[in-house]
């Protein structure tokens, strides 16, 4: 099988060539050292990966000396681990058909005799049934019923025996023998290779819409995978939109609150404001929470509504919660008010960065409008001129949405007062924060003569990310412990 081995972003690789240094030093450059989102993993079709799944079903069947349905079963239920199953049957391989443990059952015809079926509660001559290794028999009409309801409802490999409390699975060569209708026998062999799929552990679907692509991957770490064909980014580990640094099992319970809480954080969707020195209704249009009043000129932060200059450039303390001390004193219901009021800190900086990702692809647009404006009045510049505001725009992008899932983190670390990390992170955080709305103010007012001052807080801001992404990013070992 040939190997499509990436980089998980192909864009990165041009960002890295800049940040790293000259490029003829960056042969000598090691991603995996460097760069904490570095990921290798292959994009493979269907056709691609059948042919790795069978290779194993063939050398497990030929290990064991057992059927490929069987082995199917097997490698399914041990999440494809064929050295584990070979170590853990080989001395007792025959007893696979009748071990409880590994619930593998196996169809044969029963050959004497005139039987009862207790589904149908109809005797018929013997050869007309079926028997899986726990000895349960039922006639063929009832078990190639039984299947095509089971494949009707999307189930395929998890298929049991029909008998009370039996948890025997039915392999696949008796359901494809006893199922005739082609549509259902296509259905079945789809589910069971997504159930295959799924339980391979360096597997996953490509989420994109449509796509068949299927990505492998070695290293079983929450890291961005993008599908070579359409593009789309998630996190390998749990399938979800990339969340670093947040892990898996924060970003779940995050996102659930969220849900849950939906109806509470309606008031934080309205999109202005009052500008606190002259009250005006202010309208937020663009992806930079540094706000410039268009009556008094006031500089504000669109978060906290604080006086711009004293956010300061030695700590950015807007995006830290400020925690009653007095609390645990307090009634109940005041403790229910705090907690809320603090999901609500986090909720609102999370959204409202979210919205920033949006607006900025508006802010881009004028950006180029006014470019081209510029361009096209011959005023001294060419579109190769501004070319570095676009790679600009792309970098305040990629931190910004780091920037945005680093509040799931901050929330629940929160919740740990004992948490020694906790104030390096937020400090981390704020610094970041405070980097990126400076790198976002300069692009939306920049011209030609602003490429140095730019590209220095470019290379300031992906510092920045990749500091608080080497010390926070999950590990693959924190990962998989806390799934």
């Amino acid at each position: 099988m040939d190997s499509d081995m990436e980089y998980s972003d192909d864009d990165d690789l041009d960002d890295a060539m800049d940040y790293y240094g000259n490029e003829d030093d960056i042969d000598n450059v090691d991603p995996k050292k460097t760069d904490p989102e570095f990921f290798l993993y292959d994009c493979l079709s269907v056709d691609e990966v059948e042919k790795l799944l069978n290779e194993l079903v063939e050398k497990l069947s030929n290990t064991l000396k057992i059927t490929p349905s069987l082995a199917k079963v097997l490698l399914n239920e041990h999440k494809w681990n064929l050295n584990d199953i070979v170590e853990r049957y080989r001395d007792n391989a025959s007893n696979l058909l009748v071990s409880s443990h590994i619930k593998g059952g196996h169809g044969k015809k029963v050959t004497h005799g005139t039987l009862l079926c207790p589904v149908c509660i109809q005797s018929q001559a013997s050869d007309k049934f079926q028997s899986l290794s726990c000895g349960h028999s039922f006639c063929t009409f009832c078990w190639s019923t039984h299947f095509e309801i089971q494949v009707s409802q999307g189930i395929s490999t998890q298929i049991r025996c029909m008998a009370p409390a039996c948890d025997v699975l039915v392999p696949e060569d008796l359901v494809l023998s006893l199922i005739s209708k082609p549509q259902i026998r296509d259905k079945y062999q789809q589910f069971a290779f997504q159930d295959y799929v799924k339980s391979h552990p360096e597997l996953r679907f490509c989420p994109g819409t449509n796509c068949q692509v299927i990505i492998r991957s070695q290293d079983l770490s929450p890291k961005k995978a993008v599908c070579k064909v359409c593009q789309t980014s998630f996190c390998f580990r749990c399938g979800n939109n990339y969340h670093a640094p947040t892990d898996c099992v924060i970003i779940k319970k995050w996102l659930t609150k969220c849900a849950d809480d939906s109806e509470t954080a309606n008031y934080i969707s309205a999109n202005t404001k009052d500008c606190p020195k002259c009250c005006i209704c202010i309208e937020k249009n663009g992806g930079c929470n540094h706000m410039q009043c268009f009556n008094c000129k006031h500089d504000f932060c669109w978060m906290c509504l604080g006086d711009w200059k004293q956010h300061g450039s030695e700590y950015y303390e807007c995006s830290r919660y400020k925690e009653n001390p007095n609390i645990a004193n307090e009634s109940v219901h005041a403790q229910a008010r705090e907690a809320l009021k603090k999901y609500l800190h986090y909720y609102e900086r999370w959204e409202n960065h979210s919205k920033s990702l949006q607006l900025e692809e508006q802010t881009l647009e004028r950006l180029k409008n006014r470019i081209n404006e510029k361009v096209m009045k011959g005023l001294n510049s060419t579109w190769i001129d501004w070319q570095y505001l676009f790679t600009a725009a792309s970098l305040l992008a990629k931190c910004r949405y780091t920037l945005q899932y680093t509040y799931p983190y901050a929330y629940f670390a929160s919740m740990d007062a004992s948490s020694a990390r906790k104030d390096l992170f937020e400090y981390q955080q704020a610094q970041l924060e405070a980097e990126i709305e400076n790198l976002s103010w300069k692009i939306e007012r920049a011209e030609t003569t602003d490429r140095g001052e730019i590209e220095n807080q470019m290379d300031i801001c992906e510092k920045r990310r990749i500091t608080l992404l080497k010390d926070f990013f999950p590990t693959t070992t924190n990962a998989l412990e806390s799934i």
